[in-house]
């Protein structure tokens, strides 16, 4: 069944595909009608502002689409590779958006470079996930995340300025987690993908 942020999500993504595809005023009033009902319909269910899910929503035009975020997992000695995020303290697995004109495995890579100081390359594409559907908290976009199994070939660690830490812990021994951006369930099913690299990739 739908939760109310699914379906103020998809009236979301109806009023910003619906403008970019409509010249008509009359529709297009329509439209930002639609924008304006889910909007505040989340205002309803949060403390946040209808004009802030705005800024925050249509910062695009176009079709809607997800929003792609990339994680690399890496092991070493049975411990896996995280990074401490500066916003909320919790460990995750380096990774974040890719950005436009990135390719999935350089928006990587460049992600792990930047939050750990690590240098890695690409062994796998493990997983593609829906965010909705692998237990993570609620979030205003809809996302799919893609899960690389990654190795270092060089660098050092060090903290950036979205990280705070970057150590290797055993996995029946992980730090509190940033649920948002990876959670104890995947960090160990990459895991297997680790140890057998001739598991097929995962998709919802």
């Amino acid at each position: 069944m739908s939760s109310a942020l699914d379906l103020s999500r998809r009236l979301l993504a109806l009023s910003q595909t619906g403008l970019h595809f409509t010249a008509e005023e009359y529709d297009r009033e329509r439209y930002r009608e639609i924008g304006d009902i889910a909007t505040r319909l989340l205002e309803l269910q949060s403390n946040v502002a209808a004009d802030a899910v705005r800024q925050a929503w249509f910062v695009e035009d176009g079709y809607a689409t997800p929003k792609v975020d990339v994680r690399g997992a890496i092991f070493r000695d049975n411990r896996v590779l995280l990074v401490r995020e500066r916003v909320d303290g919790r460990w995750t697995v380096p990774g974040g958006w890719a950005d436009v004109n990135d390719s999935p495995s350089s928006a990587i890579l460049k992600e792990i470079e930047q939050e750990s100081g690590f240098t890695a390359r690409v062994l796998k594409l493990a997983a593609i996930y829906d965010r909705n559907k692998r237990n993570h908290p609620a979030y205003l976009f809809h996302s799919w995340k893609l899960f690389f199994v990654c190795e270092i070939t060089g660098g050092e660690a060090r903290t950036s300025y979205e990280t705070t830490g970057v150590e290797f812990f055993p996995l029946d021994a992980l730090p509190e987690l940033s649920t948002g951006r990876s959670n104890a369930e995947q960090i160990r099913r990459m895991h297997q993908h680790h140890l057998d690299p001739h598991l097929p990739t995962e998709f919802d």
